[in-house]
C-alpha cells in the first residue's frame, strides 16, 4: 500500500515538472518575439525553394506551352511576395486573426500555383519529347531514304556491270555457225548422199540398194536407217518420188520429223530452283558442258549455282572452279573422294535458300555397262529428290558424237536407269558421225537440248530441228 502511494506521488511530481517546463519555454519565446518587435526586426522567413530553370532542349517546345509555363511561374512568384508580406504583418501583430487568415490564404494559393506550375512544366516536357520523337522519326526516315537510294544506286551499278560483263562475254565468244560445225558430217554421210543424188541414173532396186548402204554408213543406227529407207520405198509406191532429187527432199523431211521430238532447244522453263543432273560416260565433255551452260544461262539473266559432284576426279572440281569464275557464278565443292551426294545436296539446299534459278549438278563419268556405277547414279538422283521435291527436273545426258552408233547404246542404258529427259551432243565439229543424233531421237524419243560444235561458250548451241537439218543438207 505504501509502495503504491509512493509511486503515484512520484508520477504526479513528474507531470507537474513537465508542465512547468513547457510554460517556461512558452514565456521565453514570447519574450524573444517582444524583443524583436521592439528592435523592428521581422521574423526570418524559411528559405524559399528555388524554382527549376527552363532548360532549352535540343528540340524547342512549342511557343504556346513555354508562355503558359512562364505565366504560371510569374503567378507563383507574385504569390510568394504576397506571402512574405503577410508573414511580416503576422510577426508584427501575432494576435491578429485577419493577418493569420491572410497568411493561410496565401499559403493555399502558393500550393495551388505550385501544382499548376508543375503541371505546366510536365506538359512542356511532354511537348518537347513529342517534338523530339517527331524529329527523330523524320531524321530516321531521311536516313532510310538515303540508304535506300544508295542501295538502289549500288544495285544499278551492279546491274550495269553485269550487263557489261555479258556483253563482253558475247563479244569474246562469237563462236562458229552450226553449218561450220557440221562440215565434217556433211563431208561424210551427206557428201555420199549428194554424190548419189547427183548421178544420172534410174531410181531402181540397184539405186535403192546403194541408198541403203549410204544410210547404214551414216551412224544413224540400223533401226533408223531401215525406217528411213522404208519411208522412201513407201513414197515410191505412191509415185511421189519421180527422181533422185525428190528422194533427197523426202529424206530431209523425214529426218526433220524425227528430230522434231525436241519441241524446243535449251532447258525448259520451270519454277526455281530448276535442278539439272548432268550425266554421261567418261570423256564426253560433261564438266565442260556444265561450265558452258552456266555461262550461257548467266548471260541470259538466270541466277546459277554449280554443284561439283565429280569428287573422284580432282581435275573435274578444279576445271569447274575455273568455269565458275569465268561465268561469275557460285560453286559448291567437297573434298576429293568425298561423298558426291552430300555436295549436291548442299548445292540444292543453298539454291533453295538463296532463291537461285538453276542448279547444274556435275557427276563423275560412268561406264554405262557397269551396273554398280549406274546404281550410284540412281542414288544421287534420289538424294537430289530429298534436297528438293521433284528434283532433278532435268536429267541431261552428254553424248560424244565421235563415238558414232555406240552413243545410241549409251543413251539407252542411261535412259533405262535414270529416265533421261534431254541430251547434249558434243564434238560435232570433230567427226563425220553426226548422224547419231537422228538415231537417238528416233529410237529413244529423247529431245536434244544442245549441240556442241566447238570450244567456245557460243559453240554450245540450243538445238533447233529445222536449223540443224538446213545446216546438214546445205550445199
Amino acid at each position: 500500500m505504501l509502495l503504491a502511494l509512493t509511486g503515484s506521488a512520484s508520477l504526479l511530481v513528474a507531470v507537474v515538472v513537465l508542465v512547468v517546463v513547457a510554460l517556461l519555454v512558452a514565456l521565453l519565446a514570447r519574450a524573444a518575439v517582444a524583443r524583436r518587435k521592439a528592435r523592428g526586426k521581422p521574423e526570418e522567413l524559411p528559405a524559399q525553394r528555388e524554382l527549376p530553370k527552363i532548360e532549352v532542349p535540343e528540340v524547342a517546345a512549342p511557343a504556346e506551352r513555354v508562355a503558359r509555363e512562364q505565366r504560371a511561374r510569374e503567378d507563383l512568384e507574385k504569390a510568394r511576395v504576397s506571402l512574405e508580406t503577410a508573414r511580416v504583418a503576422l510577426q508584427r501583430d501575432p494576435d491578429s486573426a485577419a493577418a493569420r487568415a491572410e497568411l493561410q490564404r496565401y499559403e493555399r494559393e502558393i500550393a495551388d500555383l505550385q501544382r499548376k506550375l508543375d503541371y505546366e512544366q510536365r506538359k512542356t516536357a511532354e511537348a518537347v519529347e513529342k517534338a523530339r520523337k517527331v524529329a527523330e522519326a523524320a531524321a530516321r526516315e531521311e536516313t532510310e531514304a538515303r540508304t535506300r537510294a544508295e542501295e538502289a544506286a549500288r544495285a544499278e551499278a551492279a546491274r550495269r556491270a553485269e550487263e557489261e560483263a555479258r556483253r563482253k562475254l558475247v563479244a569474246q565468244e562469237a563462236g562458229r555457225t552450226l553449218s561450220e560445225g557440221l562440215a565434217r558430217t556433211r563431208g561424210g554421210f551427206m557428201a555420199r548422199l549428194n554424190a548419189f543424188i547427183g548421178a544420172s541414173r534410174e531410181l531402181d532396186d540397184a539405186a535403192l540398194g546403194e541408198l541403203e548402204e549410204i544410210l547404214f554408213s551414216a551412224d544413224v543406227g540400223v533401226h533408223t536407217a531401215t525406217a528411213l529407207l522404208a519411208s522412201v520405198r513407201e513414197r515410191l509406191k505412191r509415185n511421189e518420188l519421180s527422181n533422185l532429187s525428190k528422194v533427197k527432199s523426202a529424206l530431209r523431211e523425214e529426218i526433220e520429223r524425227i528430230l522434231s521430238v525436241s519441241a524446243h532447244g535449251g532447258l525448259p522453263d520451270a519454277p526455281a530452283p530448276f535442278v539439272v543432273m548432268v550425266v554421261g560416260v567418261n570423256g564426253t565433255g560433261k564438266t565442260t558442258t556444265v561450265g558452258k551452260l552456266a555461262a550461257k544461262l548467266k548471260a541470259a539473266g538466270k541466277s546459277v549455282i554449280l554443284g561439283a559432284g565429280d569428287t573422284f576426279r580432282a581435275a573435274a572440281g578444279e576445271q569447274l572452279d575455273v568455269w565458275a569464275d569465268r561465268a561469275r557464278v557460285p560453286i559448291v565443292r567437297g573434298k576429293d573422294q568425298s561423298d558426291p551426294g552430300a555436295v549436291l545436296f548442299d548445292a540444292v539446299t543453298r539454291a533453295r535458300n538463296e532463291k537461285i534459278d538453276v542448279v547444274l549438278c556435275d557427276t563423275a563419268g560412268r561406264l554405262h555397262t557397269k551396273a554398280n556405277l549406274m546404281d550410284e547414279l540412281k542414288g544421287l538422283k534420289r538424294t537430289l529428290g530429298k534436297a528438293h521435291a521433284g528434283a532433278p527436273q532435268e536429267v541431261l545426258l552428254v553424248v560424244d558424237a565421235t563415238t558414232g552408233q555406240n552413243a545410241i547404246q549409251q543413251a539407252r542404258q542411261f535412259h533405262d536407269a535414270l529416265g533421261v529427259s534431254g541430251f547434249v551432243l558434243t564434238k560435232l565439229d570433230g567427226t563425220a558421225k553426226g548422224g547419231v543424233i537422228i538415231g537417238i531421237c528416233d529410237e529413244l524419243k529423247i529431245p536434244v537440248r544442245y549441240v556442241g560444235v566447238g570450244e567456245k561458250v557460243a559453240d554450245l548451241k540450243e538445238f533447233d530441228a529445222h536449223e540443224f537439218v538446213a545446216a546438214l543438207f546445205a550445199d
